[in-house]
């Protein structure tokens, strides 16, 4: 009987392993034991109520300036005139009201949608800042003037003023603080580009439905200068001798003229102009301009109106008798 040789087989061993294998070993060993990066940020991510802060404050903030920012957009000239009574340069308020009413709307914009929201605060925060420091600046001047954005809403300039503007400050601060990191600047800019145009679309239609003679840029008044470009004014030419014009002025001292400004213009006896307006009740600037202004409206006889409106006139009034000017007024929006 043949002998048979009996071989098992003797398991190999293990080669070692190489370098590739070994750094992947490493790097699997050191996931294992660090947190992934999805996993970082999520520790990482704001409180619920730090997020809803941030949202509410953005929100106010936003109401608050696209307000603003469109009121002066879509009435430049409104705004300008407001921009003139807070001793901005007559020459620059036209173009300040255009410019802060794109930025206060891009800002408002930005704020609004969260991954801009940091850009928007920034923006928001600088307008802010810089409001206050102007105000603070020109304080003595403007103490207990109306200054406000809105022209619904009546705000004095005193220390609530800085307190007001100080909360709206600290809510654009809260909104950028415990915001998202901004992204897509290309967004932002097209943001920009499309208020821009929407902007100056709306001061080139409000320009060419400017219709009829066109006002004087100002006129004298107590020796400075007094525009007559911005806002609704109604110019009264009188004599203050004349007893048709003293009933005319004293009836419309009763109307409730609200935004409209008046400016009377003393046909002859200046001297007496003062007294006229103390004893008829009538609220105005008196004007020393009559043979400036006389022919470019076509005066002819007093008592004579005429309503302009953003400097340029809307219509002549001559009658003042009966009910007249009273229904004339309103219907152009002079008087409610």
């Amino acid at each position: 009987m043949g002998l048979r040789s009996t071989s098992r087989s003797v398991p190999r061993s293990a080669s070692p392993p190489g370098p590739v294998e070994a750094s992947k070993g490493y790097n699997r060993a050191m996931n294992d034991s660090m947190a992934h990066p999805g996993q970082g940020f999520a520790a990482l991510e704001l409180p619920g109520w730090k997020t809803a802060l941030s949202t509410v404050a953005a929100v106010l903030i936003a109401l608050l300036f696209l307000a603003s920012g469109l009121w002066k957009i879509t009435d430049v000239q409104s705004a300008a005139m407001r921009m003139a009574q807070a001793k901005v340069p007559e020459a620059l308020s036209q173009a300040a009201a255009l410019l802060f009413g794109i930025a206060e709307t891009v800002g408002g914009v930005l704020i609004l949608v969260p991954r801009f929201r940091r850009w928007g605060a920034i923006l928001t925060g600088l307008l802010l800042v810089a409001f206050l420091i102007y105000i603070g600046v020109n304080y003595n001047a403007l103490r207990g003037e109306d200054c406000s954005c809105f022209p619904w809403l009546k705000r004095a300039v005193g220390p609530g003023f800085f307190i007001g503007d100080g909360v709206m400050l600290l809510l654009a601060v809260c909104a950028g603080t415990w915001s998202k990191r901004p992204g897509s600047l290309r967004s932002a800019v097209l943001v920009l580009g499309a208020v821009v145009v929407f902007a100056l679309v709306s001061y080139g239609v409000d320009e060419v439905r400017q219709t009829g003679t066109k006002a004087p840029a100002a006129t004298m008044v107590d020796g400075q200068p007094y525009s007559l470009q911005h806002g609704k004014i109604f110019l009264f030419f009188f004599d203050p001798q004349c007893m048709h014009c003293f009933d005319a002025a004293k009836r419309m001292s009763q109307f409730e003229w609200g935004d409209t400004r008046i400016v009377a213009v003393p046909v002859e006896m200046p001297q007496y102009a003062a007294q006229f307006l103390r004893e008829t009740g009538l609220k105005a600037v008196i004007s020393s301009d009559f043979q400036k202004l006389a022919p470019v409206f076509s005066y002819t006889a007093y008592p004579f109106g005429v309503a302009l409106e953003n400097g340029r006139e809307r219509a002549p009034l001559t009658k003042f008798e009966g009910a007249e000017p009273a229904p004339t007024l309103k219907q152009l929006g002079f008087v409610h």
